[in-house]
């Protein structure tokens, strides 16, 4: 039993580990940069400022492989330090494609 409990603790600490994901903010980085974070990470949380309102974020992936099983992976932009329109993926809800 204890052993078993043991056990329990030891597989929820793992779980909990592989649910962390890392944040950036993009206007501090290149596109290449956040290209190669999500290539490296696989997923992040990316914010980036929006003038005259609160800071804009999502989790955005490098290949379908990090989306969901109802999702797939659309080309999606974000600004960075080099260019107002920085092209990488994002994961959508099947329903919501068109």
């Amino acid at each position: 039993m204890r052993g078993t409990i043991v056990l329990a603790l030891a597989l929820s600490t793992l779980s909990f580990d592989a649910w962390a994901i890392s944040r950036y903010n993009t206007l501090t980085m290149s596109c290449a940069e956040v290209r190669a974070v999500l290539r490296q990470d696989g997923a992040a949380i990316l914010r980036y400022g929006r003038a005259g309102g609160p800071p804009l974020y999502d989790r955005y992936v490098y290949h379908g492989g990090y989306c969901e099983g109802t999702e797939v992976p659309k080309a999606a932009f974000v600004p960075t330090s080099d260019t107002r329109a920085c092209q990488i993926l994002k994961c959508y809800e099947m329903s919501h494609i068109r």
